[in-house]
């Protein structure tokens, strides 16, 4: 779908109240723990059982958590698998599916796993299944996206039916957070076995998985229409407490209308995302609350480095100085986020003020296009996915970037097909967002820019620096956290030089709950912790 060009700053106002009143959805923001209001003084006791029905934005687009890096996938696996370990609301690591770990070298760690677990399927969890799900992150052959998150592993070893060894090419220090991601979930070895074999009679790999999720987490899989709903069911074997409900419905509702009059009647329990302007509104439905988090996640504009003009850094600067990114917040998120003056968010480690941002200045950006010879401007496109507040977002864009000569047509598409799309490097410029879920600046500097993650790993702006990734490699195999924070201090001043891509803001997640509904939390990676939701009665 095309949006006309002809469109002024009052008319992107008339656009985004028409969507607030009509109780548009706003874009998916990626963040952090739950705040949650007090249930209204009816709401009864929780009980167990019961379906919960959440309505989201956006289908997932794959449900191997080896398979998809998106967070509405990411969502849907992590209710399904399981990681070794986990990480608390403070960021600290915590036992998982390894009860306890040591170094036993520098390069070298050793996993005591849990002895009571067995899978969906009846197969059981054991050294061996690590072994064999780590490895097929690592197989290159699959090119999985989540390789980036353990392509430092060398080697892992059985010493045991529930001990393994995970050896680095190099000591690694973020190696227990990324072993926490979501793209660490333990898949059933059973499955594994029958997506290689579906591969090798030329099925595309992790669709096996996709299509039949088996894990050990405290929800199994039962349905998927896609672009429709995907169905969840309790683990009854569930080897620690079980969750509180019986089923768990994701539907895909696109119209924020629709979602918001439905959390209103009760159709649905939860709904995300919430836009700013219809906060008020569900806060005064008498039947529902927000839940509001701040954000580690960065919204941005991102440019193909390899196309004209896009691959001269003065084009990108003048388009990024073009940006009012208080008017985006102002007149979109309705004052509810952080302007962005990097790509890492607040709280991360390595996260730096003392980076030179680029702020809002049409002069400067017409100086840089006449420095780069385009005074003149060019005709070029933003795509965008389904999310009212990123369509918003491109007129914006598309209407300052008018006043450079700067002929800019908007695309929107699906999210699956946004998501395909922009892989393969079909696009100019394009607005995503990017969710840190390990709590450090590699996870969002490595999968974004590195040359290695050109393509669906992140790395959409097909960003090539290999001075920048000498940087991120140093950054991978120091061990001393000052070290780390300097050189990704460093590493960020370059690509504020460079500009592969334009940074919006932080923005906040806001989440409709029900009142009936208990014990929801969203965690900073915008993952949805659903075991001890309760409804009540």
């Amino acid at each position: 779908m095309a949006l006309p060009r002809k469109s002024a700053w009052p008319f992107l106002l008339l656009l985004v109240l028409a969507l607030f009143l009509a109780g548009c959805a706003g874009g998916g923001s990626d963040d952090s723990a739950g705040s949650e209001d007090e249930p209204a003084p009816d709401s009864g006791e929780a009980t167990q059982g019961g379906d919960l029905i959440l309505a989201v934005l956006s289908d997932a687009s794959s449900l191997d958590p080896h398979g998809a890096n998106d967070v509405p996938s990411s969502v849907i696996q992590a209710n399904i698998f399981e990681t070794l370990v986990n990480r608390d609301e403070n960021s600290e690591i915590i036992p998982g599916l390894a009860e306890s770990w040591e170094p036993v070298d520098e390069l070298t760690w050793s996993f005591q796993l849990r002895e009571d677990v067995t899978f969906h399927d009846g197969e059981p969890f054991n050294a061996e299944a690590v072994k064999v799900n780590l490895d097929r992150i690592r197989d290159e052959a699959l090119a999985s996206p989540r390789f980036n998150l353990y392509e430092m592993i060398s080697e892992v070893e059985v010493i045991g039916d529930y001990e393994v060894q995970i050896t680095t090419e190099y000591a690694f220090s973020p190696l227990l957070a990324h072993l926490s991601h979501a793209g660490g979930g333990m898949i059933s070895p059973a499955s594994i076995e029958a997506d290689y074999e579906a591969v090798a009679g030329g099925a595309d790999p992790f669709s096996v998985v996709s299509e039949n999720p088996v894990g050990t987490g405290f929800f199994k899989f039962e349905s998927w229409e896609p672009g429709s709903e995907i169905r969840l069911s309790k683990n009854e074997d569930y080897w620690d407490t079980p969750a509180n409900v019986d089923t768990v419905t994701f539907r895909v509702v696109p119209d924020s209308q629709v979602r918001a009059a439905d959390l209103e009647t009760g159709n649905v329990h939860i709904i995300d995302p919430v836009q700013p302007n219809e906060v008020s509104r569900i806060e005064n439905s008498g039947v529902a609350s927000i839940t509001q988090e701040q954000s580690a996640s960065i919204a941005y504009l991102g440019f193909n480095t390899e196309k004209a003009p896009f691959d001269d850094p003065l084009v990108r600067q003048a388009i990024s100085y073009a940006i009012d990114r208080e008017a985006i917040i102002s007149g979109i998120y309705d004052g509810v986020g952080t302007v962005a003056q990097g790509p890492v968010a607040p709280g991360i480690f390595g996260y730096t003020e003392d980076v030179e941002s680029i702020d809002f200045n049409m002069d400067e950006a017409r100086a840089l296009l006449e420095e780069a010879g385009m005074a003149d401007g060019f005709t070029t496109s933003i795509w965008t996915n389904d999310n009212p507040q990123r369509q918003a977002i491109a007129v914006l864009v598309q209407e300052a970037l008018a006043e450079l000569n700067i002929e800019v047509a908007i695309e929107v598409m699906e999210f699956g097909s946004y998501i395909e799309r922009t892989s393969a490097g079909d696009h100019d410029m394009f607005i995503l967002g990017w969710s840190n879920s390990t709590g450090d600046a590699d996870y969002t500097l490595y999968p974004l820019f590195h040359s290695a993650s050109k393509g669906n790993p992140g790395n959409r702006s097909f960003y090539d620096n290999p001075e920048f990734d000498a940087l991120l490699d140093e950054g991978r195999r120091s061990t001393e956290a000052a070290e780390r924070e300097e050189i990704y201090a460093e590493a960020q001043a370059m690509l504020a030089e460079d500009a592969p891509m334009a940074y919006l803001l932080h923005q906040d997640y806001l989440v409709g709950v029900a009142d009936t509904v208990t014990g929801f939390e969203i965690d900073a990676a915008g993952i949805y912790q659903l075991r001890n939701v309760s409804i009540t009665q």
